[in-house]
């Protein structure tokens, strides 16, 4: 399948690098490449843009609108803050009557860090971007765990966790569990339309919390929905 990634960032850098390695035709998609490319120092996470392009010679990197052109599938891997912005430079007529996995969280780090959690429970981002591109597919998934885990659940108690999907198309969420079973998730639920995207977005105060009184990294911890 083609896929495009928009965003840069570990998100983006560790789906993209997955999907390569199953096998899709993945472009990674950025304001500028030209400047993305000359990223030559550690981020937060220790990895430097040009050099993880350098080790995934198999990835492309181009304009979010270029990327979005030649994706069937597009994944927003971008900071919720942004990702409207993000989505508007891809265009909306190269996200037309595709399927969009929204994996992104509005965090705002301006504060350093915990950051502050920019969710709300009248409506979620997920929401806002079917409002704003209404001719995509929006499906919410992989957005309560770190990075490491939605592409490699089996990392974390033999991948016995769980993972939430929401959207409003039928067809566009069947696509995407097939996605997540190709990663390695068995305890997929659909928890309906996109609205209730607005739940898992509210668990990511809770998740924060977590974090900080377990004192473990993100990895080590995830959901699970016992019944």
């Amino acid at each position: 399948m083609r896929i495009a990634v928009i965003g840069t960032g570990v998100v983006g850098r560790t789906v993209a690098a997955r999907l390569a390695e199953l096998g899709h035709d993945v472009v990674v998609g950025t304001r500028d490449p030209s400047v993305t490319r000359e990223r030559t120092q550690p981020d937060r996470f220790g990895t430097a843009f040009s050099t993880w392009l350098e080790k995934h010679a198999g990835l492309r990197l181009e304009t979010f609108e270029a990327a979005a052109a030649h994706a069937e599938l597009v994944v927003n891997a971008t900071s919720g803050l942004v990702s409207l912005d993000a989505l508007a430079s891809a265009g909306a007529a190269n996200l037309d009557g595709k399927i969009l996995v929204d994996i992104a969280n509005a965090l705002d780090f301006s504060k350093g860090m915990p950051p502050a959690v920019r969710a709300s429970s009248e409506e979620s981002l997920a929401e806002r971007i079917q409002t704003a591109f209404p001719g995509a597919h929006v499906v919410k998934t992989l957005n309560t765990m770190n990075a490491f885990l939605m592409v490699d659940p089996a990392q974390l108690a033999g991948g016995d966790h769980t993972v939430f999907l929401s959207g409003n198309d039928a067809s566009a969420k069947a696509r995407v569990s097939e996605l997540l079973r190709s990663f390695g998730w068995r305890d997929i639920i659909d928890l309906g339309e996109l609205s209730t995207a607005r739940g898992t977005e509210l668990l990511l105060p809770i998740w924060l919390s977590l974090m900080s009184a377990l004192g473990i990294p993100p990895s080590n911890f995830q959901f699970k929905i016992v019944r």
